[in-house]
């Protein structure tokens, strides 16, 4: 009796916590995608409001919308790269640093896919707040059209707010995202609902024949439109993204159970409005709900866009730590938000980046037709990046053959590049700029990439191998240097050699600790490491020691907490007697070097805005001693 009674307590925690989790990924996950609707089929119907919608279009039109749904969204993220995840975590980075541990034949190929996949995400995340939130205001005008000069000044008011609010964390305000999210997808699905009715010939959509009649029938204005189409699945990314916060069967759970039913049930809505009443294709989706409905839907979109422009910016925070942990960019001030949960983070020089691209997004296209022409090239190119990358992972990770991973992939493969090359069409209009952002974003984890790799290479020719160095420097002689209490700790990032910083240490103050430690901190490909593989020590001789501290990617590098693991393992030393030396370089430019010109000042001017690394490892700020040393670059 009292072990039935502890299984059925235990199954109820189990499934209230997965029932949290589900509504967590409703409001967090399907946030951006959840917002589609507003603008998606309303820019669809644009290239033909000239000469009338027929019939067919309309059916044809939506058809494409919903199977564009379900192929893309339900196929490819939920039910496949759902599971093509790094210990738990997903996004274009974490699948890169999987298949980078796993392959190495194709490295370059990799490396360049995964750089133009983060640097469009980021760019997804300037669009998508800028979008959602006009799309939504845009309301006002049907509330009361004399509010209508208010809507770009009230979008650039909450987007300052909702930017400025990042560095106090999103622990408080997260608790309302489910919540909230989960009525606004609820009001999507009974706008739909009663006005399904309106044309029930709608329903035909349901058929795949008429999307492909659509592709085959609508000529030129139908090409055009498929970059419109694709806005339906905006906000598909950060769903394969967010994977680590939720997990693959919440995610899963919300997606099947509310989120697609409700997106469904609204475009088939929208579809029946405008074939019942044509004019309604100005603002479809607003104009499904009756008047006395329209400011709580506005306010409830309004609230519904805030949330998926913050889970954006999440999820580019998230990617930009990635990103610093792999090597891709300079150390950056990185802040927890949250005691508990390590998702929570604050990344200062990301969010100044995303609020001046915001800002300048709305101020420079004014409203969200203009901003919708030119944010579907960076989805469209991002899934493509993400498809490719999943056929290696089908080769390397699963083992599947090259011809059963490309039977799989390939037509989905087909399917992105046609609306890729829809969405290519909106250069001159627009779609520049995330081409443009998503460039120079590559161009700077590629130029801090090849820079760091170049300085290695330069400094590792005149290093000393630690095997010399220890012999020599204990031998006893006239110029050995003095011995003085506690313990030095020298960081390098080239473990078998000896550091500058110490070479630099005896050859100034001529003295050397009783105790020296060799540092070398580790990311590894996969997100966590636990605690029994932090850290690995190997003693080198009587008074050196090297001491290897390995983090995952998504980790934060706190070098003084896993220290106190030392403790455990044997190794005795009083932290307040500790050391810790750093070597600070002071980049010279010279010509004819291994970067160019432009690249060297590019690189420089990066590593400017790199964080102190006593800061970013978390060391004792009264313990650490810099010396700086000058390297040509």
């Amino acid at each position: 009796m009292t072990s039935s009674t502890t299984d059925a307590t235990g199954s109820t925690s189990e499934a209230r916590k997965l029932l949290l989790l589900v509504m967590g990924s409703i409001g967090v996950v399907y946030g951006d995608i959840g917002t589609s609707p507003l603008y998606a089929f309303r820019e669809a119907l644009r290239p033909f409001a000239s000469d009338g919608f027929h019939h067919f279009e309309v059916i044809g039109l939506i058809s494409l919308m919903v199977w564009t749904l379900t192929v893309i969204v339900t196929f490819k993220y939920v039910l496949f790269l759902l599971r093509a995840d790094n210990d738990g975590e997903g996004g274009t980075l974490a699948l890169l640093a999987l298949l980078m541990k796993k392959t190495g034949s194709y490295m370059p190929v990799l490396f360049f896919a995964g750089l133009i996949g983060a640097a469009l995400f980021i760019g997804d995340a300037m669009i998508t707040p800028a979008l959602s939130v006009m799309s939504a205001l845009e309301g006002l005008k049907l509330v009361a059209p004399a509010l209508s000069g208010y809507v770009l000044p009230l979008s650039v008011v909450i987007m300052v707010g909702l930017f400025l609010v990042q560095s106090k964390g999103t622990a408080a305000v997260s608790k309302f995202f489910g919540p909230i999210t989960v009525l606004w997808f609820l009001a999507m699905a009974w706008g739909g609902i009663i006005h399904i009715g309106d044309d029930w010939t709608i329903l035909e959509a349901l058929n795949p024949i008429y999307a492909l009649w659509f592709i085959t029938h609508a000529g030129t204005v139908g090409f055009i439109v498929l970059g419109a189409v694709f806005l339906t699945v905006t906000g598909a990314e950060a769903l394969y993204a967010d994977l680590g916060h939720f997990g693959r069967k919440p995610i899963q759970i919300a997606w099947f159970i509310l989120v697609f039913p409700a997106l469904m049930l609204n475009y088939l809505g929208q579809g029946a409005l405008v074939l019942s009443n044509p004019a309604a294709a100005e603002n479809p989706f607003y104009l499904m709900y009756p008047e006395w409905a329209l400011l709580p839907v506005v306010i409830l979109a309004t609230m519904a866009t805030i949330i998926a422009s913050q889970a954006v910016i999440t999820g580019a925070f998230s990617l930009a730590r990635q990103a610093v942990h792999l090597g891709f960019l300079p150390r950056l001030m990185i802040k927890f938000t949250s005691e508990t949960n390590t998702g929570q983070i604050y990344v200062p020089a990301v969010n100044a980046l995303l609020f001046i691209g915001v800002i300048l997004l709305i101020l420079s296209f004014r409203d969200s037709e203009s901003l919708a022409t030119a944010y579907g090239i960076s989805v469209t190119g991002a899934m493509v990046v993400t498809t490719l990358m999943a056929f290696q992972f089908l080769r390397s990770i699963w083992g599947y053959r090259v011809f059963v991973a490309g039977a799989l992939l390939i037509p989905l493969f087909l399917i992105e590049s046609v609306f890729l090359a829809a969405n290519l069409l909106k250069i001159h209009d627009g779609g520049w700029v995330p081409v443009a952002l998503a460039l120079a974003i590559m161009l700077l984890m590629w130029t801090w990439t090849k820079g760091s790799r170049y300085i290695k290479e330069k400094t590792a020719k005149n290093d000393i191998p630690l095997e010399t160095f220890i012999p020599m420097v204990e031998k006893p002689s006239a110029h050995a240097p003095v011995t003085v209490p506690g313990t030095a700790v020298f960081l390098t990032s080239v473990p078998d050699r000896t550091p500058a910083v110490l070479l630099h240490n005896i050859k100034h103050n001529h003295v050397l600790h009783e105790q020296n430690v060799i540092l070398t901190i580790w990311t590894q490909d996969k997100p966590y490491v636990p605690q029994s593989e932090r850290v690995q020590m190997t003693r080198l001789s009587k008074r050196f020691m090297r001491l290897d501290i390995t983090f995952g990617f998504m980790e934060e590098p706190n070098v003084t907490k896993a220290l106190s693991l030392c403790r455990k393992k044997g190794f005795k030393f009083e932290i307040m007697h500790t050391s810790f030396y750093l070597g600070r370089r002071n980049l010279i430019s010279t010509p004819n070097t291994g970067l160019p010109r432009w690249q060297e000042t590019l690189y420089m001017t990066l590593a400017d805005f790199a964080i102190d690394p006593s800061a970013y490892f978390k060391l004792p700020p009264n313990r650490v001693v810099e010396i700086g040393e000058q390297v040509a670059i």
